[in-house]
């Protein structure tokens, strides 16, 4: 009996804390006079909105609480991640950590791209967003389809996933968007949280305007960049405005056509925000933070923003003193606004909307969430990413809803189909000069007609002319919803020059081939980086001109073979990789009962491995193709030389049936995301034999090269200069290479 009681009264000593600080707070709500309702209104001003996150600081070490937000663009981001809960630490290291460049691209990153997409990269690697349809060609509405800028603000706001009114938030927040039809300011305070955001800071020209309900939204700057009347309508009786809209430049400042069109935003946001600021009363308080020098881009200089918004908040202490609460009720109203992750409820139903020319299988196949199990984000947003990799949708989106019944959540999956589609053109250029006679030019592109059946047929035709004219035209067919099995025939056309070499390495000739061929494939997806295919191929080669030694017959080579290739790529980046693999192998063998005039049998394999460190990016690559049976003829020699194929060497100055390279390079990044540059080294080694007896380190020729180069959206553009050991220096001018064309 005594020890239940002393269990009885240690439980009554661990409550009075709790029961003291109740009677506290209740002593404390009728002796204080009723507080007023604090509205905070935060303006649109891009990256300068960074700024808020400083003032929203200020406003806690002073312990003012804030009863509702309302936000435009840049504001309406910020606003919305403390009126969900977000501590404010979370939300500076969430700024500071972000990737803001992803944010302005629309592509997850071609690890996310299916492995045929990836084989056309090299080729055509630049997709400007150019559709054609019978009516001409056509352009999205933006800049940006905001793909990646959706995936980063459901992050952002996963803890209010469920959340639908906006009301219901940990403080009440709207945001402000502008109807592109009317010019008519838009406030939304339902539907999800990301989306609004989304809407508010579609800056028009640069992100594609955001679709609800019907209306097409861009940035609420456009129609109310500081809605202090949106706060007062929804019951402020004090109001918090920060001001960050930019001042109008000087005539001096307007020299350039990028300042002009400038001045035209500001004049246009700046005229709507001064309406606003007339709203303001005695009892409110302006803050406007000394942004001077620092412009809506300047997204890494997230700290000193958040200093100069602390700076100018505190500069009005004064004013906001008198909305400072006791410590006690302080904490009472932190607690009540404190985010948490949703529950991790059970998906009950995956729901997909949007309009879509392929069959809703089509998508569901795949997404791997199961249903009746909690929402894995990571899994979800790698799946979409692929859908989105695909190249049919503008945008492609999540959200997750209450469920009307009681069983769960209901995950919408949205999707966009892009204005300007379904056909596409993509464009490439190639260039690569040795000053020393030796020059490669070539200029391709390609139209892609997409979603040409309910299963995602497509049909593709490419033209490179220059140096290696090629053509080629594909159909690709899916032969099941999920792409795991397809079928691919084709055509193609090309020309290539072949240099014959005798024992002691001196050119003997030189023959111009021209290839024509027809093939039929059956292919197999393995995961998302890998796939396996069964190819034949049926065509013939005819050589246009021999210079030298007659090495070739005359008249058409007749092929016919098959091929079984494998191939797994991973690379990050086609043309200057620093994460990932690349691994092919593909056995081809020629007969004359498949067509062929020849017999053999060949082996060809490219193994490609990188990784980054602080900048620092290395990067092995070992090649390898060999004769295993028969003679195959000059058409069908490995050529190497020319830049990173043994790069002391000209273009095609190593020829022969056999051939192996084993390389490793190691570069240095350099410059910020916008202008990266690099320097490197690099060192191969390799050679082409008659016969695979031969092959020897001691008959390998190696070469040593030091480069440096500019990323561009065309690829690096390499300056390099390379020293062989047979003391021959070579230098290159290259623009375009990709590492994997060694093995297509």
């Amino acid at each position: 009996m005594i020890r239940y009681r002393c269990r009885r009264w240690f439980a009554l000593l661990l409550l009075l804390p709790g029961l003291w600080h109740s009677l506290l707070l209740a002593q404390e709500s009728v002796q204080a006079p009723e507080r007023p309702k604090v509205g905070l209104v935060l303006s649109g001003g891009g990256a300068k909105g960074m700024a808020h996150v400083g003032v929203l600081r200020v406003l806690e070490e002073m312990r003012i609480p804030v009863d509702l937000i309302v936000g435009t663009s840049a504001g309406s981001a910020v606003g919305a991640l403390y009126a969900s809960g977000m501590p404010i630490s979370d939300i500076e290291n969430r700024l500071i950590e972000l990737d803001w460049l992803s944010s302005f691209r629309d592509d997850p990153g071609r690890v996310y791209k299916p492995v045929r997409r990836k084989q056309d990269d090299w080729r055509f690697p630049v997709v400007p967003g150019i559709g054609v349809r019978a009516d001409g060609l056509h352009v999205g509405g933006g800049l940006i389809a905001g793909q990646n800028l959706g995936f980063i603000l459901n992050e952002l706001t996963r803890s209010a996933a469920l959340v639908e009114d906006f009301d219901r938030l940990p403080i009440p927040f709207r945001a402000v968007a502008t109807d592109l039809e009317t010019g008519e300011q838009v406030v939304i305070g339902d539907g999800n949280l990301s989306e609004a955001i989304r809407a508010s800071m579609s800056i028009p020209g640069v992100y594609a305007p955001a679709q609800r309900n019907g209306r097409l939204l861009v940035d609420g700057g456009v129609a109310n960049n500081l809605p202090v009347s949106v706060a007062r309508e929804l019951g402020a009786d004090v109001i918090i405005a920060v001001d960050i809209t930019d001042s109008l430049m000087e005539t001096e400042q307007l020299r350039e056509a990028f300042s002009v069109v400038g001045q035209l935003t500001t004049i246009m946001t700046r005229r709507n925000t001064e309406q606003q600021l007339a709203l303001l009363s005695e009892r409110d308080v302006l803050i406007r933070p000394d942004l001077e020098g620092y412009t809506s881009a300047d997204f890494y200089d997230a700290p000193i923003l958040f200093e100069l918004g602390a700076s100018a908040a505190r500069e009005h202490g004064v004013e906001l003193r008198p909305l400072a609460v006791s410590r006690s009720r302080w904490q009472a109203w932190r607690a009540a606004i404190r985010g948490a992750d949703p529950v991790a409820e059970p998906i009950a139903r995956i729901d997909i909307e949007g309009s879509s020319r392929l069959a809703r299988d089509f998508l569901r196949e795949r997404i791997r969430q199961k249903t009746g199990e909690p929402l894995d984000r990571s899994q979800l947003e790698a799946d979409l990413k692929r859908i989105y990799g695909l190249g049919y949708y503008e945008i492609v989106s999540y959200s997750v809803a209450c469920s009307t019944a009681s069983e769960g959540a209901v995950l919408v999956i949205r999707v966009q189909e892009k204005s300007w589609g379904p056909n596409y053109l993509s464009f490439g250029l190639n260039y690569e000069d040795n000053f020393d006679g030796e020059t490669r030019f070539n200029i391709a592109s390609a139209l892609r007609m997409t979603e040409l059946n309910r299963l995602g047929g497509e049909w593709q035709t490419g033209v490179q002319l220059g140096t290696d004219p090629w053509v080629r035209s594909q159909w690709y067919q899916p032969l099941d919803y999920g792409y795991e099995r397809f079928m691919v025939v084709g055509g193609t056309y090309s020309r290539d020059t072949f240099s014959q070499f005798d024992a002691a390495g001196v050119r003997v000739a030189e023959v111009d081939v021209t290839f024509r061929q027809a093939d039929l494939a059956l292919g197999m997806e393995l995961g998302g980086n890998a796939e396996v295919r069964l190819s034949y191929a049926r065509g013939y080669a005819t050589v246009d001109e021999q210079i030298g030694q007659a090495v070739a017959p005359e008249g058409a080579i007749h092929q016919g073979g098959v091929s079984l290739q494998l191939v797994h790529d991973s690379l990050d980046d086609t043309f200057y990789p620093r994460a990932g693999a690349f691994a092919g192998i593909r056995g081809h063998l020629e007969r004359e009962g498949l067509g062929s005039e020849r017999e053999f049998d060949s082996l060809t394999s490219l193994l490609l491995g990188t990784h980054s460190w602080r900048g620092l990016t290395l990067t092995g690559l070992a090649y390898g193709r060999a004769i295993t049976r028969g003679t195959p003829g000059i058409e069908n020699a490995v050529r190497l030389g020319g830049f990173r194929r043994l790069s002391a060497y000209a273009p095609g100055e190593i020829t022969g049936d056999h051939a192996l390279m084993a390389a490793v390079y190691a570069s240095q990044s350099f410059g910020g995301p916008l202008v990266p540059w690099f320097v490197g080294v690099g060192l191969e080694a390799g050679n082409a034999w008659p016969s695979l007896g031969d092959a020897s380190w001691d008959s390998s020729v190696k070469s040593t090269s030091v480069y440096t180069g500019v990323d561009t959206f065309l690829g690096p553009v390499q300056l390099a200069a390379a020293y062989n050991n047979k003391d021959n220096w070579t230098a290159y001018l290259n623009i375009g290479f990709s590492f994997t064309q060694l093995f297509y």
